[in-house]
C-alpha cells in the first residue's frame, strides 16, 4: 500500500467535489499506485469533538511508509495539533478555500480561513485543481509554491455521443441548489429574455432548503414556472440524455476552484454562458461568453446573443468542442498525485 485516500462519509456523492476524489482513488488503484479508501465521519467540516478524535486515531493508525491523502473538508478543519503528530505524510486536497464559499457570515468565513491557513501549514503538500487555487493558497493562506501540485480533473470521453437539441433551444444548468452556484442570477437573466424561443432546466440536488425554496419562489415570482424546471439530482444516463438535448450551458456561478461541469461542457461541444470568478476563466477559455458574477443583466445580455445568434452559438460550440477534446483523463490526474505520493512516501 502506497497511500491512504480519508473522505468524510460517503464519498460517490454526486458533488465536484467528491466526483474528483472517487475518480481519483479509483485512477490511483488502476495506474498502479495501491490507495486504500479511509472512511472518516461524515460531520466535516464542522466535526463534532468525538469525529475529531476518531479521524485523528484512524489517521494516526496510518504507517510513515504510506501517504495520507486527505479530503479539502477535512484538510481544512482538522486539528492542526494533531497534523502534527501523525506519521504518515499528508497530501491535502484543496478544490478551492472554504472560507470563499458564497453566502457565508463573515464571522464564519473568517474562521474557516484561519483554521485552513493553519491546518494547511501542517501538511507535507497540497494537491489543487487549477493554476487560480495554487496562486490563491499562495497569496491567502501562505502556502510555499513548491508545496503545491496542480492536478486538474479528468475525464471521460464520451462514447458514441450524438447531439439532439430539443426545440425550443434547451438552456441547461448543472450544479447544487447553493448561494455559490447562482441559480438567482441566472433565473433573472432568463426572465430578461422571456420574449425568446427558449426552455431551461436546472440540475442539482437540495444544498440547504431555504436556498431552494427561495429559487422556487422566485421563479414563480418571475413567471418562468411552465419554462423552468428543477430536475434534481440525476444518473448518468438521464444527465446524458439532457446534455445531449442541450443547446447551451449556462452557471452563473460566483466562484470555482476548477468547474467540473464546464468540462462536461465542453466535451459535448456546447457553448459556455458563465461569469469571470475563481478558476473559470482558465478553464472555460474561449468555449463561452463571461461576465462579471452577480451581474443579472450582462448574463442576459450574453445568453441573447446564444440564443438568438445561430453564428454566435455555433462559434462558441466549435471552440468548446476544440477545448473538450483536450482535456486529461483520470488516469493523467492520478499520475501527477501518484508522483507526489511517490515522493514523499
Amino acid at each position: 500500500m502506497k497511500a491512504v485516500f480519508a473522505i468524510p462519509g460517503d464519498m460517490h456523492r454526486k458533488t465536484g467535489g467528491f466526483i474528483y476524489e472517487a475518480e481519483l482513488w479509483a485512477a490511483l488503484n488502476r495506474i498502479g499506485c495501491e490507495t486504500m479508501h479511509l472512511e472518516l465521519p461524515d460531520s466535516f467540516p464542522d466535526p463534532a469533538p468525538q469525529d475529531m478524535a476518531e479521524t485523528l486515531a484512524a489517521l494516526g493508525a496510518v504507517p510513515a511508509g504510506a501517504a495520507i491523502i486527505l479530503d479539502g473538508f477535512v484538510s481544512a478543519t482538522i486539528d492542526p495539533r494533531g497534523l502534527s503528530q501523525l506519521a504518515a505524510p499528508v497530501i491535502a486536497i484543496t478544490h478551492h478555500p472554504l472560507g470563499h464559499e458564497t453566502g457565508l457570515h463573515p464571522d464564519r468565513a473568517a474562521m474557516l480561513i484561519a483554521k485552513e491557513r493553519a491546518a494547511l501549514a501542517k501538511v507535507a503538500h497540497v494537491v489543487v485543481p487549477s493554476p487560480h487555487t495554487a496562486a490563491t493558497l499562495q497569496s491567502h493562506f501562505g502556502v510555499q509554491r513548491h508545496r503545491i501540485s496542480v492536478a486538474p480533473p479528468g475525464f471521460v470521453k464520451p462514447c458514441g455521443f450524438s447531439p439532439a437539441p430539443e426545440t425550443p433551444p434547451l438552456v441547461l444548468s448543472i450544479g447544487l441548489l447553493a448561494p455559490r452556484k447562482g441559480h438567482d442570477v441566472l433565473l433573472e437573466a432568463l426572465a430578461s429574455v422571456d420574449d425568446l424561443p427558449w426552455r431551461a432546466e436546472i440540475i442539482g440536488r437540495q444544498h440547504d432548503a431555504a436556498t431552494a425554496k427561495a429559487l422556487h419562489a422566485q421563479c414563480a415570482a418571475l413567471g418562468l414556472g411552465a419554462r423552468v424546471a428543477f430536475v434534481g439530482e440525476v444518473d448518468g444516463a438521464v444527465l446524458e440524455a439532457r446534455l445531449a438535448a442541450a443547446s447551451v450551458f449556462a452557471l452563473a456561478t460566483h466562484y470555482e476552484g476548477y468547474g467540473m461541469v464546464f468540462g462536461e461542457a465542453m466535451l459535448r461541444g456546447l457553448p459556455i454562458v458563465s461569469c469571470a470568478a475563481g478558476a473559470v476563466p482558465d478553464t472555460v477559455g474561449d468555449a463561452g461568453i463571461l461576465v462579471p458574477p452577480g451581474n443579472a443583466a450582462a448574463f442576459g445580455m450574453a445568453l441573447r446573443r446564444m440564443l438568438a445568434e445561430p453564428e454566435t452559438r455555433a462559434a462558441y460550440a466549435q471552440a468548446s468542442a476544440r477545448r473538450g477534446a483536450a482535456l486529461p483523463t483520470w488516469d493523467d490526474t492520478a499520475r501527477i498525485v501518484a508522483g507526489v505520493v511517490d515522493a514523499l512516501a
